[in-house]
């Protein structure tokens, strides 16, 4: 058994009896260090929680666990290199346990990029259904109606944007807020229009509605042949990579036969 396993095992044993007896808490120290960390959360990763989980999940507690995964993960490999503890080990342990803390965010990007066609699709599908409560309420009223049927994943910011509304906010802000925490494609383009909506004469209304419904058709069809063009570029590359595994196939069996050939 090597020194570094040793002084592993001999730190989890000091480090678990101290637990036991109440002179360390290691849930404790990951708390106090937590709020040093918070400066490293990406500004996205609130989105990408809620686009893969859901509004409900807590953001917090997933952060949290990201945070203590990267201080446990530093304090391990600097353990597995303490007989050669240099300055290039002590900064790979940092690296390492960087990247167990970036991990999580990794795969929810991948997620995203994804199921990027279907997300960016959700919010003109949720105001083309708006459109329809919009033409017998007021958008404040249309918006609060609409929270049951929304995608799951704008209901929490639908509320906050209502309550704005309802406490007295009448300013585009409590509009952008909500772009700003769903950052989809073409977000703050059609929370203006919602809003721009909402602030018109009643006797314009008709003609807003129109142009509202022109723009989220527009944006509609600009997200499908977004979709179909990746897909057709999807389907080129596989062609590619079949003719390219044809042809050296092919060749690589000629070059064969032409060795074995001149063998003979």
């Amino acid at each position: 058994m090597s020194m570094g396993l040793i002084f592993i095992l001999i730190a989890v044993i000091i480090i678990f009896l101290l637990e036991v007896n109440h002179h360390f808490s290691s849930s404790k120290f990951i708390k106090e260090t937590e709020p040093y960390f918070q400066i490293l959360m990406e500004d996205d990763y609130e989105f990408l929680l809620k686009i893969r989980y859901g509004s409900d999940v807590d953001v917090k507690k997933m952060y949290d666990l990201r945070v203590r995964n990267g201080i446990v993960g530093i304090i391990f490999f600097l353990f597995i290199f303490l007989q050669n503890l240099t300055f290039a080990y002590i900064l790979l342990s940092f690296l390492l346990g960087f990247a167990l803390f970036k991990f999580p965010y990794m795969k929810l990007s991948n997620y995203y990029k994804q199921n990027l066609n279907k997300i960016n699709l959700m919010l003109p599908y949720y105001l083309k259904g708006l459109e329809i409560l919009v033409q017998h309420y007021t958008v404040p009223v249309a918006l609060s109606k609409s929270i049951e049927t929304a995608p799951e994943l704008f209901k929490s910011g639908l509320k906050e944007l209502v309550a704005k509304i309802d406490a007295g906010d009448s300013s585009v802000q409590p509009y952008m807020d909500f772009a700003h925490e769903y950052p989809v494609r073409d977000s703050m383009r059609m929370m203006r229009l919602l809003y721009r909506l909402g602030i018109g004469s009643q006797q314009n209304k008709q003609e807003q509605l129109l142009m509202f419904s022109r723009t989220i058709s527009a944006l509609q069809n600009k997200a499908r042949e977004q979709k179909y063009k990746e897909r057709l570029e999807k389907m080129e590359n596989k062609t590619m990579m079949m003719l390219f595994c044809t042809g050296g196939g092919i060749l690589g069996f000629l070059l064969l036969s032409m060795m074995m050939m001149m063998s003979y």
